[in-house]
């Protein structure tokens, strides 16, 4: 289905870049293992950015550990990616599956209520009631099709589904085929066609919720994507993932420097438990990630926009940072508190965005 023709809110990686998809296999000449569409060289391309062909970077991160995943699809086992929420865990996983089987909507995202069904396949009760087991009555779940087309799935928050579920995957992933004992003798085992494999993702914070079992453990290789480190080129990203979203949505608002700045800095104090001036911070339970950078970002554009007249100040950030630090802890609703009143009180003193910032805070009743 061409969804390039109808307005939706997110494309998948394979429409959204496709231009640059095609160019890269256009000039691939590299070896691709059985049933992949470009060679690991043009996926590290695809997800990192090169020059020629002009290709945009998408992860901002280690590239060696991309070169190590693509590695460790190009050996048939699964890979898992783990690491603390908001680390670009599963947008690596979407762009390793559309440069790899074109096709990143073979996801099954994992909750306390995932079945077995959801994962392997379930059944039109209508037909099969009509015809008995069949081809036609099977509803194949994104296994059941990564297997059949040979493409990567991908299963996101794998530790939140129950044990007996994840165990499910461990016969999958060793054996390479799944049995469908409704059908008969004949047609009972499915087996995977080269190129599928899966991609799952795990955030550290959910560690001990359902711990994966040893034998599952085994079918894995791990690689832990960490935050981003350097303070300028989160910088840069928050811009950059900010200005993309305003453009999708029509709007044009300045953010000027020292208000990213700002942006960032609060983060990255709250993130690090720490200021900049050496400062030691109690850390909010929630997490401070880029993606939530980007999301206040966004927002306290929006409240520019709509509601400011102006380019975005400290006041639009100030308001925004709430609903990112205090979400159900009324502990870290403190926290945010002393930053404000004693952090950016102090550099409020200095005059700029960081008033606006301060003088915009909640007062707490009495």
């Amino acid at each position: 289905m061409d969804m390039s023709k109808f307005e939706i809110l997110k494309l998948p990686a394979e429409i959204q870049y496709a231009d640059e998809l095609a160019a890269l296999c256009a000039q691939d000449a590299g070896p691709k293992p059985a049933g992949w569409r470009l060679s690991p060289a043009a996926v590290k391309r695809f997800i990192v950015g090169s020059d020629s062909p002009r290709v945009s970077r998408k992860f901002y991160g280690d590239d060696v550990l991309v070169e190590r995943a693509i590695v460790t699809l190009a050996g048939n086992r699964g890979l898992m990616l783990v690491g603390e929420p908001g680390t670009a865990k599963s947008m690596l996983s979407e762009l390793l599956a559309a440069a790899i089987s074109g096709n990143s909507l073979l996801t099954i995202q994992g909750t306390a209520g995932t079945t077995e069904d959801q994962i392997k396949y379930a059944w039109n009760y209508a037909l099969l009631l009509a015809e008995g087991p069949g081809p036609r009555a099977l509803v194949p779940g994104p296994i059941h099709t990564g297997m059949k087309n040979g493409c990567l799935v991908r299963f996101e928050e794998i530790t939140r589904c129950q044990p007996e579920i994840q165990d499910t995957l461990v016969s999958l992933l060793s054996e390479k085929c799944m049995m469908i004992p409704e059908f008969g003798d004949g047609e009972a085992v499915l087996s995977a066609r080269p190129g599928f494999n899966l991609i799952a993702t795990a955030n550290l914070r959910d560690r001990g919720v359902n711990e994966m079992s040893s034998a599952l453990k085994r079918r894995f290789n791990f690689e832990t994507v960490f935050p981003i480190r350097d303070k300028a080129l989160e910088m840069r990203i928050v811009r950059e993932q900010t200005e993309r979203l305003l453009s999708e949505h029509g709007i044009s608002t300045a953010f000027p420097e020292d208000t990213l700045d700002l942006l960032v800095t609060t983060f990255r104090d709250l993130r690090e438990g720490r200021t900049e001036e050496g400062a030691q911070l109690e850390k909010p339970g929630t997490v401070m990630s880029t993606a939530e950078a980007v999301s206040v970002s966004f927002s306290a554009c929006l409240d520019a926009h709509y509601f400011g007249g102006g380019p975005v100040g400290g006041a639009h950030i100030c308001r925004q940072l709430a609903g990112t630090v205090f979400k159900d802890d009324p502990a870290d609703a403190r926290k945010l508190d002393h930053y404000l009143r004693v952090v950016a009180r102090l550099r409020a003193s200095r005059g700029g965005v960081w008033e606006t910032f301060y003088n915009a805070r909640a007062v707490p009743p009495e």
